[in-house]
C-alpha cells in the first residue's frame, strides 16, 4: 500500500475515534447529575496490577506506528530496530 493512503488510513481513523469522544464527552456534559447516596466506609481498593502488553494480533499496527516515528525522525534507525525485534518477539 502507498506510504500517502497508510498516512490517510491512520489519520482518518484518528479523526474518528477523536469525534467518537467528542460526543461522548457532550452527552455527558449534558446528562442531568445523579443523586448519590451518602458514602459508606468501604475497604480500600486491590492494587491495580501493571497493564498488559498490547495484544499480538496487533503486530502490524505497532510496526507501522514504529515506521512513522522512524519516518518523522522521533526513532533512530538504531532504537526502531531494537522496538521492531520486542514487536516480533511476542
Amino acid at each position: 500500500m502507498p506510504r500517502f493512503l497508510r498516512r490517510a488510513a491512520v489519520l482518518g481513523a484518528t479523526a474518528h475515534v477523536a469525534a467518537r469522544r467528542g460526543a461522548e464527552r457532550a452527552t455527558e456534559a449534558q446528562a442531568p447529575p445523579v443523586a448519590q447516596a451518602p458514602p459508606v466506609e468501604q475497604a480500600p481498593p486491590p492494587p491495580v496490577a501493571a497493564p498488559a502488553p498490547p495484544p499480538t494480533d496487533d503486530r502490524y499496527g505497532e510496526l507501522m506506528k514504529l515506521k512513522e516515528l522512524l519516518d518523522a525522525g522521533a526513532l533512530t534507525q538504531a532504537e526502531f530496530d531494537a522496538e521492531k525485534q520486542r514487536v516480533l518477539a511476542t
